[in-house]
């Protein structure tokens, strides 16, 4: 069997090694760049997902206030609603007409249209305004629309949390090309320098091929 002196003097001067040592030479540089490039977009994606999870947080909030307005309404509608019936109930139209003036218009579109199923005679009329189709709280449907918009938007963040992950493997990646780029100026076997070689550059060539389907952040 060869020894690796007998391999370096079988190697013709400035022949199969000088190949070798410009090709590790460029997988070293090409590397590099290459993971630079990664953790920038890394950094960049991190960013991203910063700014996301802050308008979630923001659109959370003005969620979480128009809810509190739609049962701050709803109630305010139970109450002049039991306080009419009441009235009526008693027979004291001047009080229940006194309610029924100071209903909220989104009640009162829902009351007038109960009414006219004529609730007192008809079994068949809704039991209260509350159950019509007509009766909307337009502060529940903001809260609604705002609530998947917040879900949307974390939906975002848990994305660009991946983009970023997606590219520290690839930083990953770079740094087994490099160890075995390194490595293989350190052997004296040609072959076995060569192999470590290829399997660094097959390394490479898979990383960026991946990498080509990432999206890329570059707003400023």
């Amino acid at each position: 069997m060869a020894t690796d002196a007998e391999e370096r003097a079988e190697e013709p001067a400035g022949g199969g090694r000088d190949w070798q040592e410009v090709a590790v030479t460029v997988l070293l540089v090409v590397a590099a760049l290459a993971t630079s490039w990664s953790s920038y977009q890394a950094t960049r994606w991190n960013g991203e997902q910063a700014k996301a999870a802050s308008r979630t947080n923001a659109i959370r909030i003005d969620a979480a206030r128009a809810q509190g307005l739609a049962e701050a309404q709803t109630q305010v509608d139970v109450a002049t609603f039991i306080a009419w019936a009441d009235a009526d109930r008693r027979g004291e139209a001047g009080l229940a007409d006194f309610y029924v003036d100071r209903f909220r218009p989104e009640f009162e579109t829902a009351f007038n249209a109960w009414t006219a199923t004529r609730p007192f005679t008809n079994p068949n009329a809704p039991p209260t305004p509350f159950a019509m189709p007509e009766y909307h709280v337009a502060a529940r449907v903001d809260a609604e629309r705002l609530d998947a918009a917040a879900e949307a938007s974390a939906a975002e963040v848990r994305l660009n949390i991946q983009r970023a992950s997606n590219y520290v493997l690839t930083v990953v990646l770079y740094a087994i090309v490099l160890f075995f780029a390194g490595v293989s100026t350190r052997i004296g076997n040609r072959r076995l320098r060569w192999t470590l070689a290829a399997v660094g550059c097959l390394v490479l060539v898979a990383a960026i091929s991946w990498i080509a389907t990432f999206p890329v952040s570059l707003e400023v």
